[in-house]
């Protein structure tokens, strides 16, 4: 052990021994900001749509395209920038990611036409590529102590869980106060702390600093999650059967098996496979995948129906989701710091994913004139408790224990699970929930106003019922792959350097 930390000391890794970093908590505030800045920034421009397509004038059919221009360059380059943080320090791709995407918010507020702005969402993507897995590994490396780690990572996944919600309510409040630009300049009041903090308080560590980049592996993976990303997202305006749907995922489905293939053999792959063969790790990207997927019918369809059905505004839409988010933040800690550490993730994450299937169900008793306080409110309590016991320790145990070199692409994996899942929820449910709609229009009188109205309903319940089936999946697959009993971390683990 102490030749293998004088080496990890010598590549520039943290020596565990020399304890805890003082600043560990002022540091967690600064990811916190930073992960919330990429996250929000998912659903803060899906509110001020509308207000920009009547500014700019752009067609419904490239409305799609502010929101995938970001999913795609995301998705794509998420293990590249993890990868990059491990190899060129961790600090510095903090500072870049944040200082690149702030200018790519402000380039995108400052929009003139709808190609500035699509161009724009793609590099707010790239540099949160880089970003977003840095952020994660810093969390990993600078909390070591197991009780600490807990606390941290229940902050960091109820930031990763609620900001979704903290978008919406951003948004709306934004684009109804000020101007829709403004659901993009807000990024820079994120930016300036995020960057000030990091610039002081961080330090620099290249922990696979003799590793070379895997150029092979990152144009495989790169390729076939943007063609996976773009196959799905196709799948909302194209039928399931058009080539731009079933050929892009086909075509990603081969690239990323093509990828698998190459870690196997490259001499400095860019996922090695330990990352991906413990058990609990394995369990927690399947448990982030599917979680990201299903949450997908909570915000999506909840927020049509709020505002289409009951005539919410943008921002009391966003208030709506205030107790969700609150739920899910008080049960982030208790699951992380209380319940997992004495029970284990082998009980606890399906017993979230049960309580969030609860929910979901009970959700699909709304109607066309249905009363908040009563057919949503309580569901949206049951299933942001569900969620907060599921995403924190999640996130945790899929970094758990990680080599420090390995740390920013096991990151990266994570969002990249949590991004996949999103595109995949959004292309399936959309498409589930329009053959719904569909089908309860056929036979009867289309114009009718409380017929197409109830329409909507149903399209809106098949969803819900979906995502309450993803959630039990969850359950199922998390029960059978988590190990039994709790998992004690090894401190050294993060930190030391395994040649």
């Amino acid at each position: 052990m102490s030749q293998t930390l004088t080496e990890g000391a010598r590549k520039g890794s943290v020596d565990p021994s020399s304890g805890p970093s003082p600043r560990r908590w002022w540091i967690l505030a600064i990811i916190g900001i930073a992960q919330l800045m990429v996250v929000l920034d998912a659903t803060i421009v899906n509110i001020a749509l509308p207000s920009a397509q009547a500014d700019l004038g752009f067609s419904d059919g490239n409305r799609q395209w502010i929101v995938t221009a970001y999913s795609l360059a995301f998705a794509s380059l998420l293990l590249l920038g993890g990868r990059i943080a491990d190899l060129f320090g961790r600090k510095p791709a903090f500072l870049i990611g944040v200082a690149g995407f702030a200018g790519a918010s402000v380039l995108g507020g400052a929009s003139t036409s709808f190609g500035m702005l699509v161009t724009a969402r793609a590099l707010q993507g790239v540099f949160g590529a880089l970003l977003a897995p840095a952020a994660l590994s810093l969390l990993n490396t600078t909390f070591t102590d197991a009780k600490e780690r807990a606390k941290a990572f229940s902050v960091y996944g109820a930031i990763a869980g609620a900001g979704g919600a903290v978008g919406l309510l951003l948004g709306g409040v934004l684009t109804d106060a000020l101007d829709w630009r403004w659901t993009l300049f807000v990024n820079l009041v994120f930016a300036v702390v995020a960057f000030a903090g990091g610039w002081i308080l961080l330090s620099n560590h290249r922990d696979a600093a003799n590793s070379r980049l895997d150029l092979p592996g990152t144009l495989l993976v790169s390729s076939g999650l943007f063609a996976l990303v773009y196959g799905f997202s196709n799948a909302e305006t194209h039928d399931w059967s058009s080539p731009l749907t079933w050929g892009f995922l086909a075509a990603g489905a081969i690239l990323i098996s093509g990828f698998a293939w190459w870690q196997t053999r490259a001499e400095h792959p860019l996922l090695p496979m330990r990352v991906l063969l413990d058990r609990d790790r394995a369990a927690s990207f399947v448990t982030v995948l599917i979680t990201g997927a299903g949450m997908f019918g909570v915000f999506l369809f909840l927020t049509y129906y709020l505002q289409l059905n009951l005539g919410f505004s943008p921002t009391k839409t966003g208030v709506a989701f205030l107790p969700m988010m609150a739920t899910l933040m008080i049960m982030a800690q208790v699951s992380t710091t209380v319940l997992v550490p004495r029970i284990g993730p082998k009980i606890v994450i399906p017993a979230g994913f049960a309580i969030a299937v609860a929910g979901m169900a009970w959700l699909t008793g709304i109607g066309v004139a249905s009363d908040f306080s009563t057919a949503v409110l309580p569901q949206l309590l049951l299933i942001g408790a569900g969620l907060g016991i599921v995403m924190p320790p999640a996130m945790s145990l899929a970094t758990s224990g990680i080599a420090a070199e390995d740390a920013g692409v096991a990151s990266a994996t994570v969002n990249t699970m949590q991004q996949v899942g999103g595109s995949i929820g959004t292309a399936l449910l959309n498409t589930l929930a329009a053959s719904a709609a569909t089908g309860y229009l056929a036979g009867k009188d289309a114009t009718d106003k409380l017929v197409r109205a109830q329409s909507t309903i149903e399209s809106y319940t098949t969803a819900f019922w979906w995502s309450a089936g993803f959630f039990a999946a969850g359950a199922v697959i998390a029960f059978l792959l988590y190990r039994r009993g709790t998992q004690e971390q090894d401190p050294d683990a993060v930190r030391a350097v395994h040649m």
